[in-house]
């Protein structure tokens, strides 16, 4: 394998990129036009939710009560006046939840009588749900504070969120999005440099050349390499300049993880246009196997540890599975190379992978 091939190729390609502005665009602008699109979009945390409140109580129990759940900021109330027009506004899906207060709230409110407080969730979307029943923990946590003085229970478990406090979803979803938008840009970029070439006819014009199949591979992988890995670089000064993204880690092990990431997408992509030779078939194939398992099964929305076994295992596959590990855990938790070299392993180990299948697959022919 000869370096002064590798950069000849590369000089090459570097050509092809300036003298196509799309390309060019496609490859710097794109990332973080969707990282800034997607990631004031994408929103984890529940605001805004609309409660159905019914006071059949009308006392001042009954209002510091609803007056907790309008004061905590997740809720806009709607005041109704019977459960039937609770549940009614439930069904015609007008509010995502309903409080309903008995008439007999105060009557009961003495020592050792029982009462009870409904609250009717949409259950059709548990995301949501989820998210509303996290936050009436605490919201009756602290009605039961304000009625009956400081509760004392034998025994206190006291929740603390290490690395996110807030639990501010951008600082989750931001790191993994730029991985995700970043890999599938990988693939359709280098998906259709090879497959231009054969619909052009200039690949037999390389093959004429005493160049070797890993040399074009290589010469071909190495601009885009560079050119993503300054995708990831803007990406990266977006999430600490507009969303506030800390990164407790070390810059340079992440632009390592990187590039070694970048070239696997890249050389996948690569893969796809040496199978397929085609640019439509080659853009099929690199948004069906770079978009779909990239954003469902790379952990970036679920996590992989819940998944069944079979697709626990299938996920160890996908190069954005590592990456978004490594990118998580350097921004929130400042991980160093000791705790992420299991993921450095895995991404080396894809990217030779698919180095070596791609260099088979290239015939030195214009035979298909």
């Amino acid at each position: 394998m000869k370096g002064a091939s590798i950069i000849a190729i590369a000089k090459k390609e570097v050509f092809h990129i300036i003298r196509d502005p799309f390309t060019l665009a496609l490859a710097l602008g794109m990332p973080v036009v969707m990282v800034l699109f997607f990631g004031y979009a994408i929103e984890f945390n529940m605001d805004r939710i609309e409660l159905a409140i019914y006071d059949g109580s009308q006392t001042q129990t009954s209002w510091n009560m609803a007056k907790a759940f309008t004061s905590s900021g997740y809720f806009i109330s709607q005041t109704v006046h019977s459960p039937a027009e609770a549940v009614q506004a439930l069904d015609e899906g007008r509010v995502h939840a309903a409080l309903v207060i008995p008439r007999t709230l105060a009557q009961d409110l003495k020592p050792f009588s029982l009462s009870s407080v409904q609250i009717l969730v949409d259950g059709s979307d548990n995301s949501s749900a989820g998210s509303i029943v996290g936050y009436l923990g605490g919201i009756q946590h602290r009605i039961l504070e304000k009625e009956f003085g400081k509760i004392t229970e034998p025994l206190q478990v006291k929740t603390r969120f290490l690395f996110n406090p807030e639990l501010n979803s951008r600082w989750f979803v931001v790191p993994g999005l730029a991985a995700a938008i970043v890999a599938i840009l990988s693939i359709l970029l280098t998906a259709l440099t090879v497959a231009r070439e054969w619909e052009n006819g200039s690949m037999e014009l390389l093959l004429s050349t005493p160049v070797r199949p890993i040399e074009i591979i290589l010469g071909k992988l190495l601009p885009y390499s560079v050119m993503g890995v300054l995708a990831v670089f803007f990406v990266f000064v977006l999430s600490q300049l507009i969303f506030a993204v800390p990164f407790k880690g070390h810059f340079l092990i992440y632009l390592l993880a990187s590039l070694i990431f970048l070239s696997t997408y890249l050389a996948q992509g690569l893969l796809i246009s040496v199978i397929t030779r085609k640019q439509q078939l080659s853009m099929q194939f690199a948004m069906l196997s770079g978009l779909l398992p990239t954003i469902l099964l790379s952990g970036f929305i679920f996590p992989n540890e819940h998944m069944p076994s079979f697709f626990y295992y299938l996920t160890m596959l996908l190069p954005a599975r590592w990456f978004i590990q490594i990118s998580r855990q350097l921004f929130l938790q400042g991980s160093g190379f000791g705790d992420l070299w299991p993921s450095f392993v895995a991404l080396g180990i894809l990217f030779v992978l698919m180095i070596f299948l791609a260099t088979k697959k290239f015939k030195k022919d214009v035979e298909p």
